[in-house]
């Protein structure tokens, strides 16, 4: 059944119907081809989930009647934040859909000394959208309760500032992995974490990071980890971070 962010001011509690505007009125009419009576699900902003009756199609908004509430848990216990060094190409678009069905709260995007590409300023808005639009669809697919955040390309210093106050704030260096050292194991942090916690992992862009990120990072409490065993591409080592930690709690 085809899933739907609806917020918060379309929800009318004392009647209990819920008013869907937006793009998602062309995808119900159009793309899934609803017609009265047939029943969709509701999300709201505070993760309330709602199976829905269509009761009005029209040009500008569907009206649907509330028929029961669901209770599943489909979040991850703890608040998982990637912060994301540019990788070239579409790996971006992988990294936002399969992280967004792992379970990710917030992506933060970095553009590091390394990275291959380098953002058009002129061109941030439309990529933004882009990326917000694979991560809202990847979210109604997974049967998430929220879309993540994607916060736009910023510097070091404000990343380490608006991640200041995670439980667990780690880098995912490759060099690390060529240690034999399990202390630095990214599973023995994340044994660490309590539900209702916060954790934030910096992802390197194909050249890695340099010495000084590195530095920086360390220095404002973050600690490199190593995951597991073999060094993994830009795109594959959130999945894993994700991927563990949905072992580890679920």
């Amino acid at each position: 059944m085809q899933r739907y962010f609806v917020k918060a001011d379309n929800w009318n509690t004392e009647t209990n119907k819920i008013i869907i505007t937006g793009d998602d009125v062309h995808h119900i009419q159009r793309v899934m081809r609803n017609e009265i009576e047939d029943e969709i699900i509701c999300i709201h902003p505070d993760k309330t989930v709602a199976r829905c009756k269509i009761i009005q199609i029209d040009k500008e908004f569907v009206e649907s009647q509330i028929i029961s509430l669901e209770e599943n848990e489909t979040e991850l216990p703890i608040e998982v934040s990637i912060v994301q060094s540019l990788p070239k190409g579409d790996k971006l678009d992988l990294i936002m859909q399969k992280g967004t069905e792992l379970g990710a709260s917030n992506f933060y995007l970095y553009e590091a000394k390394r990275s291959i590409v380098k953002w058009n300023k002129q061109k941030i808005q439309k990529r933004m959208m882009r990326l917000n639009k694979i991560i809202k669809e990847a979210a109604e697919q997974s049967y998430r309760k929220v879309i993540p955040t994607l916060n736009e390309p910023n510097n070091l210093n404000a990343l380490i500032e608006a991640t200041q106050a995670y439980q667990v704030k780690l880098i995912a260096y490759e060099e690390e992995a060529k240690k034999d050292t399990p202390s630095h194991l990214f599973q023995t942090e994340i044994e660490k974490l309590q539900s209702g916690d916060k954790l934030v992992i910096f992802i390197g862009p194909e050249g890695g990071f340099t010495k000084s990120e590195i530095n920086q990072l360390t220095e404002s409490g973050f600690k490199p980890v190593k995951l597991g065993n073999r060094i993994l591409r830009t795109e594959t080592a959130s999945l894993y971070a994700l991927s563990s930690i949905s072992y580890q709690f679920e």
